[in-house]
This record gives structure tokens, sequence and C-alpha cells, in this order.
């Protein structure tokens, strides 16, 4: 009688504990300090392509942030690489001048992607170290670290899905997204 109540007890703590949520891995930050900051963040002008200033409403900010966005170009990286390659520097240098002068309201969260190969585990973590290799030359080109975020996608964000080497290097990037 003993045991079956053990069980029963165990066999309940085990259903109403649940399944934890499985969600892409973010760098920790001081998410306390970063809320201060966009509550206590002015009202801005943003000042669109062509000259003209909007107000920072929440559907001008978005119009902007999407806009800003196509301005940043993906940093490509070789095959199970996490250096940032001589052709990338430029893409990089520009993404800066971006995000330090036109985007100099937002946040920025890199998200680190992958091909296929490799496990899931491996993935997510070579993901997070292209982010965090594009987050470190950022700032060396003077972009606030508090301003930068990171998430892992590992291979499941792929832009190309075809089985060619050519649609696989276009999967091993980092993006930009604009966050308010």
């Amino acid at each position: 009688m003993k045991k079956v109540v053990i069980s029963s007890v165990f066999t309940a703590l085990l259903v109403l504990s649940g399944c934890g949520d499985k969600d892409p891995q973010v760098e920790a930050t001081d998410s306390a300090s970063t809320q201060e900051a966009v509550i206590s963040k002015p009202t801005q002008a943003v000042s669109s392509s062509n000259g003209s200033v909007a107000s920072s409403s929440t559907e001008s900010t978005s119009e902007a942030m999407a806009r800003l966005e196509k301005e940043l170009k993906a940093i490509y990286f070789d095959f199970d690489k996490f250096n940032i390659r001589a052709d990338m520097q430029g893409n990089l240098s520009a993404d800066a001048g971006v995000v330090n002068t036109k985007a100099n309201m937002f946040f920025v969260k890199l998200e680190g992607n992958c091909d296929e190969w490799g496990s899931d585990e491996y993935n997510f973590a070579l993901g997070l170290k292209r982010a965090d290799t594009v987050k470190k030359a950022l700032v060396a080109e003077g972009v606030d670290t508090s301003r930068i975020s990171m998430v892992s996608f590992g291979e499941s964000n792929p832009t190309c899905t075809d089985k060619t080497k050519e649609c696989w290097a276009q999967n091993r990037r980092v993006d930009f997204k604009l966050l308010p």
C-alpha cells in the first residue's frame, strides 16, 4: 500500500510539472536596465531615406525599423567556422555605420544561423559563436554592447532548402534585427 501511495504521488508530481519551454538560447543581459532604457528613452524623430522626418509612433517606428533592416547586410561564414571572412569586413563596417547612425535609437538582435550539417546542439552552439564574433566586431566599431543581444537558431531558420553547396553557404550567416 505504501508503494502505491508513493508511486501515485510521484506520478502526480511528474504530470503536474509538465514540460519546459524550448526557446532559442539568448544571451543573458540585464533586462531591468534594458527595459528602463527603452521606457526612459525620449520620443525621437526618425529620419527616412528620402530626408523626411516621421514621428516615432508605433507604426512609423516599425516602418523605420523594417526600412533600416533592409540596409543591414547579413554576415556569411565558411563551413564549420565562426571567424569573419575578409570579404565580409566591408559588410560589417557598413552595418556598424548604419547601427551607429541611422539606427542609433534601436537595439540590435544578432541571429546566428547554420547549415544542416552537424547535430542540433552543435549548430546552436556554432550559431551563438558566430553571433558573438559579430557582436565583438560591432563593439570594436563603436556600437554600445548594451544595445546588442544574441540568439542562435542553429539550422532551424534556413533561407535556402536545396541540397547544394551554394544553398548551404547561404544558411551559414548572422542576420541583423532591430528592436525598439
